[in-house]
């Protein structure tokens, strides 16, 4: 049961990242997994995703403390760890992935690129282990994934926010012609539903994304 668990959740992301790289069908790629970061990361940091990803307005729009310390749960190579540790030099940012080589291909990122201030942890399907808590958890094309979500985000809620801290979604729109296949898609509603199932509430949006909502979040429900 574990492996068919895991060999689904493999399919959903493979599915997402092959939208990215412009594929229309997956059916030829079933096997492929994500074990060889290198080999991927071509793709997840490819320089056109810039243009409807916006990384620099969507950290400028969370308007963050110069010494923030940040979340990123499905951090794969770094796409946002990366220019958040650049950006707050005086943060921590963590990363925390499922797949050991994203975690370490991104820990080696870090030290390449001389980011003492970021890290990546290896994290369990059911709970992202972040280090510490932080001010901000980021969710970036990732919450599709995540099954049993009110009990995942429950305990990044009770166990991972610091008083007043937040917790960001970003995922593809059910319009857009992105991301995983229409089925997997989760719209904004749906993700607000969950959320406050989970002792969140919604309390900004941005919309300045063409493929993608941007909700924020902050707890809501005692501890």
């Amino acid at each position: 049961m574990v492996r068919g668990y895991i060999e689904r959740v493999r399919h959903l992301l493979l599915v997402t990242f092959l939208a990215f790289a412009g594929c229309k069908t997956t059916e030829q790629h079933k096997h492929h997994s994500f074990d060889d970061a290198d080999a991927w990361a071509a793709k997840f940091e490819d320089p056109s995703r810039d243009a409807w990803q916006k990384p620099d307005e969507v950290i400028a729009a969370l308007a963050l403390p110069p010494d923030a310390k940040i979340a990123d749960i499905g951090s794969a190579t770094g796409y946002f760890p990366v220019r958040f540790a650049k950006a707050l030099p005086k943060g921590q940012v963590y990363g925390a992935d499922v797949e050991s080589s994203m975690v370490d291909f991104l820990n080696r990122r870090a030290e390449r690129e001389k980011l003492a201030n970021l890290s990546s942890h290896l994290a369990e399907y059911t709970d992202p282990k972040i280090p510490e808590t932080v001010d901000l958890v980021m969710v970036v094309n990732t919450y599709h994934h995540i099954e049993d979500r009110t009990a995942y985000f429950t305990r990044i809620r009770n166990t991972s926010l610091r008083f007043g801290g937040r917790l960001v979604i970003i995922d593809f729109t059910k319009q857009s012609k992105m991301g995983p296949v229409a089925e997997a898609k989760i719209s904004a509603e749906d993700v607000q539903k969950e959320l406050e199932d989970a002792g969140f509430k919604l309390t900004d949006k941005f919309d300045f994304l063409p493929e993608q909502y941007f909700l924020v979040f902050t707890p809501q429900k005692s501890r």
